[in-house]
């Protein structure tokens, strides 16, 4: 009796070690984080911001998503226009990607991260900032700058993001191939999901990889064309309408700017694509660009699997496996229609960060499935082990346990919009109110419109909730 009950309190105490071995709660452990984060977002759709950051609660410096934590709360921040502390929270988070960027140079060994995502989930691995997330923490922090009347400190963060893209386009390449290598190699391979994992090509689009992002090459241009560096504007505007060649404000700033810079050549080339530049009569006026973030990106769900594992000569057996997926439908967004001085403007959709992050997540798949395979192997060695040495009782808890310890990890930045939208219009010098359709209702922005001079505008429209922001440049 003795003997059977020390083999119990082992068994309960090894796993009681297992699921506390990493520097993770048990929140995170058993709850996915797309869970966690409901109550949150939905007091951000009602303009509750205070609410939202108690929601979103402390996370400690050791866990596995202390970063993430700071991406949300620093949008949280910069959606109640709280833009220092947004500022300082960003600068938090700027701090930690750098430690995984440098982790990663440096090929510091991750292995007790890896012993508890071997025995539990990848929720007990650090939380990696994908680049379109990066991409976006730069992005707002030069807004929060700007806010702040710093345009050469919202430069530098510009400059940053546009690094995190040129950096992500040398790199994808080698890091799908490398995936897929080692998922090949585990005896698996993506053609393993047909059939059971939800496609997500409505929700990815016409991207082409999950981190290039017109809206930041956009607001790149903007601030390089206010501070007079019109040479750089002109670059940035030319690779966001190689993202997204349809928007016609894009075209019109390429068009301008060429015929500004006398490019003859990409002039000739722009014409032919995008027709004539409208030139307007600038004369008592100023421009006025908007920036018009519509929603959140939908959160990431668990969906569950049982797929063969294993090479031909030793035979395959089946496993359950949890894997993340975003919805395969896109939301629609009615374009938002703009009145100023008896003219009429509609927005269009600059980014859509829904398919950047379901682009990213197909990209993922490859090196989440190879660590799911080496999951699910060792927590089946680990109940043969118990079932051996503590029998049934130590067959069931295992099997419990792996039950229970199989989430997908569903972390992701999910406070950003799910799409923005620019709007460019010209509009007469003068305290002026710009009429804008929302929710079936009448908004009106009031501006002060400087000659020769850009005022940005950054709209927020999320839920029930609208907001705006105006500085000039």
């Amino acid at each position: 009796m003795f003997k059977y009950l020390s083999k119990r309190v082992v068994v309960i105490a090894v796993i009681s070690v297992l699921s506390g071995c990493a520097t993770f709660g048990l929140t995170d452990l058993f709850q996915g984080y797309n869970s966690q984060m409901k109550p949150v977002k939905a007091a951000v759709r009602q303009g509750n911001f205070v609410a939202a950051q108690n929601l979103l609660g402390e996370r400690d410096q050791s866990n596995n998503t202390y970063v993430l934590s700071l991406l949300e709360r620093g949008r949280l921040q910069f959606l109640a226009a709280d833009f220092p502390a947004s500022q300082k929270t960003f600068a938090q988070a700027y701090v930690q990607v750098e430690e995984q960027r440098n982790k990663a140079k440096i090929q510091i060994s991750k292995g007790i991260e890896k012993l508890g995502a071997v025995v539990s989930n990848d929720n007990a691995t650090s939380y990696e900032v994908p680049y379109y997330e990066q991409s976006m923490l730069h992005s707002y922090q030069a807004l929060n700058y700007l806010f702040q009347y710093d345009l050469s400190g919202a430069l530098v963060e510009i400059r940053r993001a546009n690094l995190v893209q040129e950096t992500a386009l040398k790199v994808y390449k080698n890091e799908i191939y490398k995936a897929q290598s080692e998922l090949n190699n585990s005896g698996m391979s993506t053609d393993s999901l047909q059939g059971g994992y939800p496609s997500m090509d409505s929700a990815i689009g016409k991207v082409k990889n999950g981190f290039q992002n017109a809206f930041t090459f956009y607001l790149s241009g903007i601030l390089y064309e206010a501070s007079g560096e019109l040479n750089d504007a002109y670059i940035d505007y030319k690779r966001a309408i190689e993202i997204y060649p349809e928007n016609n404000y894009l075209q019109q700033d390429v068009l301008r700017l060429a015929t500004k810079l006398a490019m003859q050549d990409d002039l000739v080339s722009f014409e032919q694509r995008f027709g004539k530049y409208q030139t307007r009569d600038s004369k008592g006026q100023g421009q006025v660009v908007v920036l018009v973030e519509r929603d959140m990106v939908n959160s990431k769900q668990d969906v569950g699997l049982n797929l063969p594992v294993g090479r031909s000569n030793y035979g395959l057996k089946f496993f359950s496996f949890s894997l993340p997926v975003y919805d395969g439908t896109l939301p629609l967004h009615n374009k938002l229609t703009f009145n100023s001085a008896g003219d009429t403007y509609q927005s269009h959709e600059i980014v859509r960060i829904q398919s950047l992050a379901a682009k990213d997540l197909k990209d993922q798949l490859p090196s989440l499935l190879t660590r799911q395979v080496v999951r699910v192997v060792a927590k089946e060695q680990m109940r043969q082990k118990l079932s051996r040495e503590a029998g049934d009782v130590g067959n069931i808890l295992a099997s419990i346990y792996n039950i229970a310890s199989e989430k997908a990890d569903t972390r992701s930045w999910s406070t950003l919009p799910d799409q923005v939208d620019i709007v460019r219009m010209s509009v007469p010098v003068g305290k002026q109110i710009l009429q804008v359709q929302v929710n079936g209702q009448q908004k009106n922005i009031e501006v002060n419109i400087q000659p020769n001079r850009i005022t940005l505008i950054n709209l927020s429209v999320i839920g029930s909730y609208t907001s705006y922001q105006t500085i000039n440049l």
